[in-house]
């Protein structure tokens, strides 16, 4: 699996993770991300994790991981965030 891919997955249940935690209306934009990868996925099933770690007024930051079904890590990220209120 491209490693792009699972940047992807990263970066969306981070994303979540802080949406998760937004009042309605507000939302959000990255604003920068870091991922390690690990080991290669190999076309395993992927679970994907995220969680908020402080949600600002003008920023959040987050962080997420990529563990496949039997638990491995294959890949971590954290990554800040812009909130947009309306």
């Amino acid at each position: 699996m491209h490693g792009g891919v699972v940047c992807t997955l990263l970066d969306s249940a981070a994303g979540c993770a802080v949406h998760s935690q937004l009042p309605a209306a507000v939302g959000f934009s990255s604003i920068e991300i870091k991922v390690s990868f690990l080991s290669p996925a190999n076309g395993a099933t992927l679970e994907i994790e995220g969680r908020s770690l402080r949600v600002g007024r003008q920023v959040a930051f987050a962080e997420a991981h990529a563990r496949t079904a039997g638990g491995k890590l294959i890949g971590h990220a954290t990554t800040s965030l812009a909130l947009v209120r309306g």
